[in-house]
């Protein structure tokens, strides 16, 4: 466990709270000022943090604001004299797990620390829970993830999520939903673009019996079954204007009309929206409302491309081969160095969801435990026939995939083999060119004659038909 942070200019308080963390056995530094912690911050983190308001240079206030914004699991408890009781209000408006009024009693100050503790190890464990189950990276960029999904934790606010197809967008919308104040109501998710035109109104929301013909009956739409709880809305940026317009309208003021009804009805829902467009440019083009983008780009996530975090690819394709291997009720494989330093080379435009399609391929056809380049299907074995193209030319590019499919095959004496059926081929057209005569096709073969007879008796084309 991470030790626990002092932060004070008085040297006797330091000293008080150091001597009763060291009798509870709790680890802990201490700073006399901010900008020292905050200097500290920048390459460690603390599992809790006790600080004073008022110190020279940076206020606790101010580190308070830098550690959420780096590491907003962190909870810290601020110490602060009865007459700065104020600063006390806008440092749990700031984030402040507690605070602690000076002259404080010390039992009661170890108290508050254990219970920040805990509180810390919980939330980490979600935190946790969230990359390993859902959301898997270690790349600089997806941590970033993590923290905006850690400051959204008690937020009702609208987030638009950015990011190629195959990132993961419902995967943090998941994310968002589970760690908000609406994670005990439904999640519903719904892709704008999968539906068509004439049915995405009523699929939002619903219809009264007989609104259009085939509506037997009345119908709940999405806003209605997610109800206190939060709505998906993936692709955005290819919904039709004219539900644009309707959209705006309930993001306006929360009502909305069923298709074919005249009683209005109160959407209490929290949208996350997503794209893999550049909302941006498609307002320019005149295809997106601004009004509507400006609603709904009031928080915006990215979601990094599998090609920008290639260090995450080991991590995701084992956890992936784990899946596959706990659904299929199989033993788990595993990569080999040279086959994860191949796939880390591979551009999948299909970003995380292809990776993991082509670990749960893995696992059904893979005939060992261990995966190896030759392994792989076809397809991805393409940057060796490249290589060998450029190169040899493309005879060489089928010879790389040959070869690899006898390798995938567990094919023994491959090169004797292959060596065998080059010679043979190089032989058979040589002596076709010249029409049998062998001194001449020894020339051009840059071989001697008494070899080429040789090779043709070794390789058994002594016939003349061969």
């Amino acid at each position: 466990m991470k030790p626990v942070w002092i932060i004070d200019d008085d040297k006797s308080i330091r000293w008080v709270l150091e001597k009763a963390l060291a009798r509870e056995d709790i680890a802990f530094k201490s700073f006399a000022t901010a900008d020292d912690a905050l200097r500290m911050l920048s390459h460690d983190t603390p599992q809790v943090v006790v600080s004073d308001i008022r110190m020279p240079g940076s206020s606790g206030l101010d580190f308070l604001h830098a550690l959420h914004q780096r590491h907003p699991l962190v909870p810290a408890i601020i110490m602060t004299a009865y007459s700065d009781l104020e600063s006390a209000v806008s440092s749990f408006q700031s984030g402040a797990f507690e605070y602690l009024p000076k002259p404080f009693d010390i039992n009661h100050a170890v108290e508050l620390i254990r219970r920040a503790l805990e509180h810390s190890l919980h939330k980490s464990g979600e935190a946790q829970g969230v990359a390993a189950s859902d959301i898997l990276g270690q790349a600089p960029a997806m941590q970033e993830v993590f923290r905006a999904i850690g400051r959204l934790a008690q937020s009702h606010a609208t987030v638009l999520i950015n990011g190629e197809s195959g990132t993961g967008k419902e995967l943090v919308a998941h994310a968002l939903h589970r760690h908000s104040p609406r994670a005990g109501k439904p999640f519903i998710a719904i892709n704008t673009a999968a539906i068509p035109k004439d049915l995405l109104e009523s699929e939002l929301f619903g219809h009264e019996r007989g609104a259009f013909t085939g509506a037997a009956t009345a119908r709940q739409g999405r806003f209605e079954q997610a109800e206190g709880g939060t709505l998906f809305l993936d692709e955005i940026g290819d919904m039709p204007a004219e539900l644009q317009t309707r959209l705006l309208r309930v993001l306006s003021d929360g009502n909305f009309y069923r298709v074919g009804g005249h009683q209005t009805v109160k959407a209490n829902v929290r949208i996350i929206a997503a794209t893999h467009q550049n909302l941006d440019e498609r307002v320019k083009q005149g295809l997106f409302r601004e009004d509507l983008f400006h609603r709904l780009n009031v928080i915006r996530l990215r979601l990094p491309p599998l090609r920008e975090r290639r260090g995450d690819i080991p991590l995701l394709a084992k956890c992936f081969l784990q899946k596959s291997a706990r659904e299929l009720n199989v033993e788990q494989k595993r990569f080999s160095e040279p086959a994860l330093l191949h796939l880390g080379a591979q551009e999948f435009p299909g970003n995380v969801r292809q990776l993991e399609n082509l670990c749960h391929w893995l696992t059904v056809m893979t005939p060992s435990q261990v995966i190896e380049v030759a392994d792989l299907p076809p397809e991805w074995r393409g940057d060796a026939a490249a290589i060998a193209t450029q190169e040899g030319g493309d005879w060489c590019a089928a010879l790389a995939q040959q070869a690899a499919l006898a390798l995938q095959r567990g094919d023994e004496r491959i090169m004797g083999t292959f060596a065998a059926q080059f010679e043979r081929t190089l032989l058979q057209l040589a002596l076709h060119h010249t029409a049998g005569r062998r001194i001449e096709a020894a020339a051009l073969l840059g071989i001697g004659r008494n070899t080429l007879t040789r090779k043709i008796q070794e390789l058994g084309l002594e016939n003349p038909e061969d």
